[in-house]
């Protein structure tokens, strides 16, 4: 059978809780919401209060781990003053998941990160997960959406090391200087994905893609371009191979003069080989309908 990714154009805090319903699914225990707090500077990180009705109605924890370069969220201290400025403490609790360390959960029929992924230590307090993703375009990954969530997102600061150079070395310090194999890259952040989904249970998760601001640059570069193509909508699935796939086909197919960028962004960096090897690991397929909803 096709997965179903579900979609409104609606780009509103009742949309997003509409869409969830429409999974239906109820995310039990302790939820974690997993979101890009954006790097300072930038301004297309998902709006507080556009996701805080949803958040709030999960009871959900607002997750996210360091980074592996230099800016305002490399260490917990300066995270926090991040998280906290861009307003996402005022709408529910959060989380640095590699505050007080991290773990190594296994990667099962992977190739290149030595049998494991390093992920935020606090990953181990939460029954369930809502990767709540900005879908945009990624100087690196060529697009971001549920699987670059999954993988850099949940990752440690060394962790994110471990998967951008292929499992070559865990020192951040030492990342630039080992990222020259381009599609091993995208291969280990499905990987990476392939240990999150196997940890958490592949029923504990669901995914959520918001398609604004579509800028060709991540949340995480301090001054990205301005989007050139309008906003499109949002796009929900329990697989996570099929909502990337759907996003990345909603912008090549759209109308809009302005996608022409952000394809090349994309298509540059191969990014769609990141979906393909997912769907490869089993994560889920590229096979899909889309079921519109009100």
């Amino acid at each position: 059978m096709k997965s179903k990714v579900f979609f409104t154009d609606k780009i509103t805090s009742d949309g997003l809780l509409k869409i969830y319903k429409a999974l239906g699914v109820e995310l039990k225990g302790k939820v974690a919401v997993k979101i890009s707090t954006g790097e300072p500077g930038g301004h297309n990180f998902l709006d507080p209060k556009l996701i805080a009705p949803l958040v709030n109605s999960l009871n959900g924890t607002i997750v996210e781990c360091c980074t592996a370069y230099g800016g305002k969220r490399c260490n917990p201290k300066v995270h926090w003053e991040t998280i906290k400025a861009h307003g996402f403490c005022d709408i529910a609790p959060c989380d640095i998941m590699d505050e007080e360390g991290e773990i190594e959960i296994p990667v099962v029929g992977g190739t290149h990160l030595g049998g494991y992924n390093i992920v935020g230590s606090h990953l181990a307090n939460y029954d369930s997960m809502l990767m709540l993703s900005h879908f945009k375009g990624h100087m690196m990954g060529g697009f971001g959406g549920a699987l670059k969530n999954m993988s850099i997102g949940v990752a440690s600061s060394r962790g994110k090391a471990w998967i951008h150079t292929v499992g070559r070395t865990k020192d951040p310090d030492k990342l630039w200087d080992l990222i020259e194999d381009q599609d091993g890259f995208l291969e280990s952040m499905a990987e990476a994905c392939k240990a999150v989904v196997d940890y958490m249970g592949r029923d504990n998760i669901v995914y959520i893609n918001v398609a604004n601001r579509l800028s060709i640059d991540c949340d995480c570069d301090s001054n990205p371009h301005e989007p050139e193509m309008a906003d499109i909508g949002i796009f929900a699935s329990l697989d996570p191979v099929a909502l990337d796939k759907c996003c990345y086909d909603a912008i090549v197919n759209s109308s809009d003069t302005g996608k022409a960028s952000l394809i090349e962004r994309m298509d540059s960096r191969h990014g769609i080989h990141t979906v393909e090897w997912a769907e490869k690991l089993g994560l889920g397929s590229t096979d899909y309908e889309i079921v519109s909803i009100d």
